[in-house]
């Protein structure tokens, strides 16, 4: 019956990075709920360019919003129709699919290991992406998120459960978004 978070006021200007950092029960991820329009504060308010929240098709909201977790989700399909989650057609008959993907890729910094894969992006990631490392696990998410191109991307401990290498290419993919989209990172860690 407490509330979780209280007192709190800020502002994320759009394109700009973001990091909620804390030990786990600090309310990183039910400040994000409340960003993603998930949850509805109590009391106060919560705005998108002074719009609030009340007056916002939250449906069109979510829409616009991206999520990874450190908990990505692989089909037992093709690189582009993990990537396209199948919405967009078909990449192999449609070369602004296929240049549409690959961009998500590169993105994401996945460009590079999808290039040496046998098929390429129509290549088969196995159940639960059983042919990837964990590291491109994740990059393939991303590029999924990306490929939807959405205004705010949330990365939820999205780099938690990687060896310190596959963190770095990633941070690295993060990086190259900045200015670009809005990223809200939630993490245990500063690094």
């Amino acid at each position: 019956d407490d509330d979780v978070l209280a007192d709190i006021s800020l502002e994320i200007p759009a394109k700009s990075m973001v990091a909620f950092v804390g030990s786990s029960g600090a309310g990183k991820s039910t400040m994000v709920d409340v960003l993603a329009g998930l949850l509805r504060p109590r009391a106060g308010q919560i705005s998108l360019n002074d719009t609030p929240y009340e007056k916002i098709n939250l449906s069109d909201l979510r829409s616009r919003i991206g999520y990874v977790t450190q908990e990505s989700v692989i089909f037992d399909d093709s690189v582009a129709n993990n990537v396209s989650l199948w919405q967009y057609g078909d990449s192999e008959n449609s070369p602004a699919m296929a240049d549409r993907i690959w961009a998500a890729l590169r993105a994401a910094k996945a460009e590079d290991f999808v290039r040496e894969m046998p098929a390429g992006i129509e290549t088969r990631l196995g159940d639960r992406g059983v042919r990837l490392s964990g590291g491109q696990r994740q990059r393939i998410a991303i590029a999924r998120e990306l490929f939807r191109q959405p205004e705010l991307l949330i990365l939820d401990e999205a780099t938690s459960a990687l060896d310190s290498e596959s963190e770095a290419v990633i941070q690295k993919s993060i990086e190259a978004m900045k200015g670009k989209i809005t990223v809200v990172i939630i993490a245990h860690r500063l690094s």
